[in-house]
């Protein structure tokens, strides 16, 4: 039997890797990304608090809406106390839903990667003209806003079709958070060339862990703590990456926030053993020290 297969990097099991130091000569590089969204009023999809009723779906918009309007604002002081910084994963709607928010994070020097023009719709259900229009879409509006092109995309909801990293490297991005298959980047194929896959979490992310297992705050926070100490431990034997994702409507609520505010003063705390930085730092020293095909990581 021949199981279909993606084709894009082939197995190379994480004990088979060449030996990579981060800056610094640390071992764990460790980056927040943040999720600023914006979504569509009385349609298309959304986490939901509760389960919604007939749209317009007042409760659940108003729930995300507000970690546009608090929740990030509160965020963004836990960071600047903390001085830690991030990748904002920025829905293209936000630059005219809320350009206050975005000029805040600009003004910090924070990367600012890609994730489409809104989390109402997943790309995987576009034709390719489509979903080609949309990544334009986003990415100009980015551009234009940021004095640079973005070179890092998260697709709104992990969500791809087969062409989507094709298309990725077509429209200039060099690294992608879709994958999570792995500790470290690896190179993936595309038609067009090279596209980094730098690893982002499914599992250290509020919104499987508390939408989807409805955990609590205080869980996650012992999650990000737990996953912490063991990659730092992980890592005296090969370089590693953890990412931690975040939602400003989910853990920007206060009694959230308390607990995520202890989670990364632990992170903070033991910044002189790991590389505190930015998911496109992590792609752009990856591709220095390992170009794609002159190691056992590409495929």
């Amino acid at each position: 039997m021949s199981l279909a297969g993606h084709g894009r990097f082939g197995y190379v099991p994480i004990t088979h890797r060449p030996d990579v130091r981060w800056p610094g000569d640390k071992r764990l590089a460790v980056y927040i990304g943040l999720n600023l969204e914006h979504f569509a009023f009385g349609e298309g999809l959304g986490a939901e608090l509760a389960p919604g009723g007939p749209q317009p779906d007042v409760l659940n918009y108003a729930w995300r809406d507000y970690g546009n309007r608090v929740g990030a604002w509160r965020m963004l002081e836990l960071l600047d106390n903390l001085g830690m910084p991030t990748t904002v994963l920025a829905n293209s709607a936000m630059y005219k839903y809320a350009p206050a928010l975005m000029e805040a994070f600009r003004a910090r020097g924070d990367e600012i990667a890609g994730h489409g023009r809104t989390n109402s719709e997943r790309q995987s259900t576009m034709s390719e003209d489509e979903e080609r229009a949309m990544i334009a879409e986003a990415t100009g509006i980015l551009s234009a806003a940021e004095g640079v092109a973005p070179s890092g995309w998260l697709s709104p909801w992990i969500a791809e079709s087969s062409v989507t990293p094709d298309l990725l490297v077509e429209a200039g991005y060099r690294y992608t958070l879709n994958w999570c298959m792995d500790d470290q980047p690896i190179w993936m194929t595309t038609r067009a060339g090279p596209l980094l896959s730098v690893p982002y979490p499914q599992e250290v992310n509020d919104i499987p862990a508390i939408v989807a297992r409805k955990e609590s705050g205080s869980d996650f926070a012992d999650m990000i703590i737990d996953t912490f100490d063991e990659m730092l431990e992980q890592s005296e034997g090969q370089s590693l990456v953890m990412g931690i994702a975040l939602h400003p409507y989910i853990v920007g609520q206060p009694f959230r926030l308390r607990h995520l505010r202890r989670a990364l003063a632990h992170i903070a705390d033991n910044r002189e053993n790991i590389w505190l930085t930015r998911a496109g730092e992590i792609a752009e020293h990856w591709t220095k020290a390992v170009p794609f095909g002159s190691a056992a990581l590409s495929v």
